[in-house]
């Protein structure tokens, strides 16, 4: 029998960065969704949290689980379900890309406690500002 475990790190934002999760109770209900439903679909989400325009997300791809397909099974069943219970005034859309990065057994302590502190984290600075300094960190090509 094999044995696999490969941590994700995923990211996403809203369609452009839209704050369509303006608030704290509305983005529990969402983040419990995605959770319930990706348990549904045999995606193992290990933690699942948030800010007003984008979500982070912790999980244990399985054998036969891609990067791809993970994505569009979470944010296209969870755009159509905030849609479908009229959660926000407008029209919901994620924005199609998204960042996912490999997570070693040794941090993944470390990445629960930084999507778990999202709120705090955002007080402090904007997905913008994180996203940028990212993106130089990582000597990554601008868009």
């Amino acid at each position: 029998m094999s044995y696999i475990k490969t941590y994700i790190h995923f990211v996403w934002s809203t369609k452009n960065r839209f704050p369509f999760l303006d608030n704290k109770e509305l983005r529990q209900k969402v983040w419990y969704h995605i959770k319930e439903n990706a348990t549904e679909k045999g995606i193992f989400v290990d933690f699942v949290n948030g800010y007003s325009n984008h979500c982070h997300c912790l999980v244990s791809l399985g054998a036969d689980q891609t990067i791809q397909k993970t994505m569009q099974l979470i944010k296209g069943e969870s755009s159509f379900w905030i849609n479908k219970n009229k959660l926000c005034l407008d029209k919901f859309e994620w924005q199609d890309e998204y960042f996912a990065v490999s997570v070693s057994e040794s941090m993944l302590d470390k990445v629960r406690n930084y999507i778990k502190n999202q709120e705090q984290h955002h007080a402090k600075q904007t997905f913008e500002e994180e996203y940028e300094e990212f993106m130089i960190k990582y000597n990554f090509p601008k868009e």
